[in-house]
């Protein structure tokens, strides 16, 4: 279930360790500051879902270069209201911030509140003329994400890059298309078990699979060090199979 070659190794733009130069702005949707990049007039749009350190440089980068590959209009919602884990909140190395963390992930950061937030943010893009959907996600994103791609879902693909909380049973209620990218710290056992079960799917063929075995999790977003070689160039490898995977069931 690999993606073709030639089609993952489409064009993007020059990744920058150092990026500034946003092509995007911010508009307000279904009460969500939301960064938006793209051509307005686009029908296909694609809902990127950041991971729980918010609206990162690294990040929207990535939704200028999917935007840029695609020719989708790109959305990235702010799930927090302007309060994600700030990188020195975590890891929950101390009581407190252990606390803290249970808190978050327990409220606004809740998967299943925020699933039902990003399927209806899919349908209001529809209601907004978009006839093509599709949703990213990282980390804790990736799981918002996938949840998202069951029954009634109003996405045409669905994928989870660094995903946290892989699930073998939210594969099992996929009915779309998806597209998994692990990094060498998600359980292996948990995403040969994801990956199974979408074998025997009607979309099998139309899914992509590949694991980032030189990655540390949050490579692609957040926590993505673009300065480090090795880094930059999985980040560019990971947005060029996302963008062909999307330009193929979108």
């Amino acid at each position: 279930m690999a993606a073709n070659p030639n089609k993952a190794c489409c064009s993007i733009p020059p990744v920058e360790s150092d990026y500034s130069d946003f092509k995007g702005s911010f508009e307000t949707i279904n009460g969500l500051n939301t960064y938006v990049s793209g051509d307005a007039n686009a029908k296909k749009a694609i809902i990127a879902t950041m991971d729980i350190f918010g609206l990162a440089p690294q990040t929207k980068q990535g939704v200028d270069i999917i935007a840029k590959s695609t020719g989708a209009r790109v959305y990235l919602p702010d799930y927090f209201h302007g309060k994600p884990i700030s990188h020195d909140q975590y890891p929950p190395d101390t009581k407190e911030k252990e606390e803290l963390i249970q808190e978050f992930f327990s409220t606004r950061a809740e998967p299943g509140k925020n699933k039902q937030i990003l399927t209806d943010f899919g349908k209001e893009l529809k209601n907004r003329g978009h006839t093509s959907v599709g949703a990213y996600g990282f980390c804790w994103g990736g799981k918002v994400t996938i949840l998202s791609g069951g029954e009634g879902t109003p996405f045409a693909a669905v994928a989870q890059i660094h995903p946290a909380f892989i699930s073998e049973d939210d594969a099992k209620a996929l009915v779309v298309p998806v597209a998994s990218f692990p990094s060498k710290d998600e359980p292996k056992e948990d995403a040969a078990k994801f990956e199974k079960a979408v074998e025997s799917k009607p979309f099998a063929s139309k899914s992509v699979f590949k694991t980032y075995d030189d990655q540390h999790h949050g490579w692609a977003a957040a926590r993505a060090d673009l300065d480090n070689e090795s880094n930059k160039k999985a980040y560019e490898d990971v947005y060029s199979r996302l963008a062909a995977f999307f330009n193929d069931n979108l």
